[in-house]
C-alpha cells in the first residue's frame, strides 16, 4: 500500500492537465489512523462523483468490543457512524470549489429505519465507510490543490470526529446499541408468547406529512387498552408496557380519519428497528409480515392461484397462471399464494387498497350470483384455514363490511386514535344476526416448485450493454445493465421491474440493492434447476457469508441497503424478463 506522501505527490503532479488525469490516483493509501482508497474516479466534473472508501482497525477506532460482536448491536454501530459521518461531511460539503459537482462530499442519508447498508460496515476486523467525493476542476481542468485540501484536511477531520470512539459522546453511542439489544429481546418475545406485534404505551404513530417520516408534533400517544396490555422485561430499558397483539385473526375498525391505516402503517413499518426519538422505538411487528394489496396491472409467472380463483369462463389453468396485466383480484390472490411461498407468518390487509370481489360477497350477492357461477373464492373464506392449517395470522383493517367481524378472534376500534378493545361486545352481537358464509371446500397449498427460468437477453447488435460481443443467447455470458428509478422501480437489462406497490421497501437503498441481488439471480442461478424458494436461499446465503462483493464486481458502491426476503421474492415474481 502506498504511503499519503505518495497521494500527495501524485496530486500535484497532475495539477492543471485534462480531468482524466485524475484516474492515475486510483489506489490505496496509508494515513495517520486509517487507509483510504480511491475505488473508482468520475470521467469528468459533471459525472457522478467518485467513489472512495476509508478502513479504520478496531484497536485504533476504540469501540468496546461488545458493540459489534453480536450482529445487531454491529447494524446499530454502524447506523450511528454512518449519521455521524453524514453530519460531518455537511460541514464542509462544496466548501472546495471548482466546476459541477467539484467539492461534493456525500455518504448515505439514513431514514429513520435501521438498516444494514454497504455506506458503513462492520468486519470482525475493523470500520469500512464508503462515501462520494467530487474531484475539484474549472471547466475540465484539473484543480489539485482543491482536492489536497480535501483529502488531507476536511476528510481526516471528518473521520476522526464521526468513527473514533474517544472523539464521540459515549452516552450517544451506548443508548443506540442499547436500543437495538432492547428491539432485539423484543422480536425474541413475539415468537416466544405467540404474539405478531407489540405497540408500546406512549408510541407516536402519525408521521408529520406524507413526505416526511418523522414524528408528528402534538399527536396523541399511542395507549393499550387493558385487556390487551403485556408487559415486559427488556434487558436495559427495564419493564414496558404496551398492545400485545396475539396471533390469529385481528380486526381494526372504526370512524374514518380515526387511525386505523396509520396503525396498520405503524405495524408494516416495525419489521425493523427504528432510531431513538422516532416515536415508533418500540412498534415491533414479526419480521416476515407482509403487507398484501391489489396490483392491477402486474405480471404474475406460474403461480397457483386456485385455492382463491378457479373454473374461468375462458378455462384458463389457474394452478399455472400467468398474465402481463393481472386484474385486482388476480394480483391480490397471487400475492397471498407467493407471500406464503416467501415464508411470510403474517399479512397486513387494508380494505381500501384491496380487490373488493377478491376480499367478500356479501349473503345478497351469493343469492344473486350463486357459487357455481363465480370462480373467486374471497379471502374471507380462506383466512381461517390459512391461520389454522398453516400458521399464517392476518391484521385487517376493514370498514364496509361486518361479515369480517365473524373471522375475527381480536377486534381493535380505533376512536380518535386511541385503541380499543370490543372483540366481547362484537361476538355478543353477531349472535344476534345470520352468519355469513366464511369456509370453503377444498383448502390446499401449493408445492412451491416454480423454477426461475433461463433468461434470454435482450439482443442489441450482437453486443451487451457494455459494447461486448455476446455469446449466444446465455445470459451468464452478459453483464446485464442496472438502472434505478428512486425506491419505486429499477430496470435490469430494460425489462422494468415495478415496485410501488411493494410497500414494506422503506428505502432506495434496498432497491438498488434488489437490482444487484436480481442480476445475480438472473445471470448465475436462472438454469431451470433451482426453484423460487432455493434462489433466494443462496443469495441470503451469499449475502451474508461474503457480502456485497459477489453482486457488484470490482468494488463494492456506497449506496446499498439489505433488503428482507420477501422483498427479493417480491422482485423475482415481477421480474417480467
Amino acid at each position: 500500500m502506498k504511503s499519503s506522501s505518495d497521494l500527495r505527490n501524485a496530486l500535484r503532479s497532475i495539477d492543471h492537465k485534462s480531468y482524466p488525469a485524475y484516474k492515475s490516483l486510483a489506489g490505496s493509501y496509508q494515513f495517520p489512523g486509517f487507509s483510504l482508497s480511491i475505488d473508482h474516479v468520475q470521467g469528468d466534473p459533471f459525472a457522478s462523483p467518485s467513489s472512495l472508501h476509508v478502513e479504520i482497525n478496531h484497536r485504533t477506532a476504540g469501540f468496546p468490543r461488545e458493540y459489534y460482536s453480536e450482529s445487531c448491536a454491529r447494524t446499530a454501530l454502524a447506523d450511528f457512524l454512518t449519521r455521524q459521518l453524514a453530519s460531518g461531511f455537511e460541514e464542509y460539503n462544496f466548501k472546495a470549489k471548482g466546476s459541477g459537482k467539484s467539492g461534493l462530499l456525500s455518504i448515505t442519508r439514513c431514514g429513520q429505519q435501521v438498516l444494514e447498508r454497504s455506506a458503513c460496515e462492520i468486519s470482525d476486523t475493523g470500520i469500512t465507510a464508503r462515501f462520494h467525493v467530487g474531484f475539484p476542476a474549472f471547466g475540465r481542468t484539473i484543480n489539485a490543490g482543491e482536492l489536497e485540501k480535501i483529502l488531507f484536511d476536511f476528510l481526516p477531520r471528518c473521520v476522526e470526529s464521526s468513527l473514533f470512539y474517544k472523539r464521540l459522546d459515549g452516552k450517544k453511542v451506548e443508548a443506540a446499541i442499547f436500543l437495538a439489544e432492547d428491539q432485539k429481546a423484543l422480536r425474541s418475545f413475539l415468537r416466544e408468547e405467540k404474539l405478531v406485534a407489540f405497540v408500546a404505551n406512549g408510541s407516536i404513530l402519525p408521521r408529520k406529512s406524507g413526505v416526511s417520516d418523522t414524528p408528528m408534533k402534538d399527536s396523541i400517544p399511542f395507549l393499550s387498552p387493558a385487556t390487551m396490555e403485556r408487559t415486559f422485561l427488556l434487558p436495559h430499558k427495564g419493564e414496558i408496557s404496551g398492545m400485545a397483539i396475539p396471533q390469529g385473526i385481528t380486526l381494526i375498525v372504526g370512524g374514518g380519519y380515526h387511525g386505523k391505516s396509520t396503525l396498520l402503517e405503524a405495524l408494516q413499518n416495525g419489521v425493523y428497528n427504528h432510531i431513538q426519538g422516532d416515536g415508533r422505538e418500540y412498534v415491533i411487528t414479526d419480521d416476515t409480515a407482509v403487507k398484501l394489496r391489489a396490483e392491477d396491472g402486474r405480471s404474475i409467472r406460474n403461480v397457483d392461484i386456485s385455492l382463491f380463483i378457479n373454473d374461468l369462463p375462458n378455462k384458463k389453468d389457474t394452478s399455472v397462471f400467468s398474465t402481463s396485466d393481472a386484474s385486482g383480484s388476480t394480483s391480490q390472490a397471487a400475492g397471498v399464494i407467493e407471500n406464503i411461498e416467501a415464508g411470510s407468518r403474517l399479512f397486513l390487509i387494508d380494505e381500501d387498497t384491496s380487490a373488493t370481489n377478491f376480499m367478500v360477497r356479501d349473503d345478497f350477492m351469493q343469492q344473486v350470483i350463486s357459487r357455481e357461477k363465480e370462480p373467486i373464492t374471497p379471502f374471507l373464506c380462506r383466512a381461517g384455514d390459512i391461520y389454522e392449517k398453516e400458521g399464517i395470522s392476518t391484521i385487517l383493517v376493514a370498514g364496509s363490511s361486518g361479515a369480517f367481524f365473524y373471522i375475527a378472534d381480536h377486534i381493535i376500534q380505533m376512536d380518535c386514535y386511541r385503541p380499543v378493545d370490543i372483540s366481547e361486545y362484537v361476538k355478543e352481537l353477531c349472535k344476534q344476526y345470520t352468519a355469513p358464509e366464511t369456509k370453503a371446500p377444498d383448502f390446499r397449498i401449493p408445492d412451491f416448485n416454480r423454477m426461475l427460468p433461463p433468461y434470454k437477453p435482450r439482443k442489441s447488435g450482437g453486443r451487451d450493454y457494455y459494447g461486448r460481443e455476446r455469446q449466444g443467447n446465455n445470459s451468464r455470458n452478459t453483464s446485464m445493465k442496472i438502472k434505478t428509478f428512486g425506491r419505486d422501480s429499477f430496470s435490469l437489462d430494460k425489462e422494468n421491474v415495478d415496485l410501488r406497490y411493494v410497500e414494506q421497501i422503506a428505502d432506495a437503498e434496498q432497491t438498488t440493492a434488489l437490482a444487484y441481488l436480481l442480476r445475480y439471480g438472473v445471470e448465475q442461478l436462472a438454469d431451470g434447476r433451482h426453484t423460487i424458494r432455493q434462489t433466494v436461499q443462496i443469495l441470503f446465503d451469499m449475502l451474508d457469508k461474503k457480502g456485497w462483493e459477489p453482486f457488484c464486481g470490482s468494488y463494492v458502491p456506497c449506496g446499498l441497503a439489505k433488503p428482507r426476503r420477501q422483498e427479493v421474492f417480491a422482485c423475482l415474481d415481477r421480474f417480467r424478463g
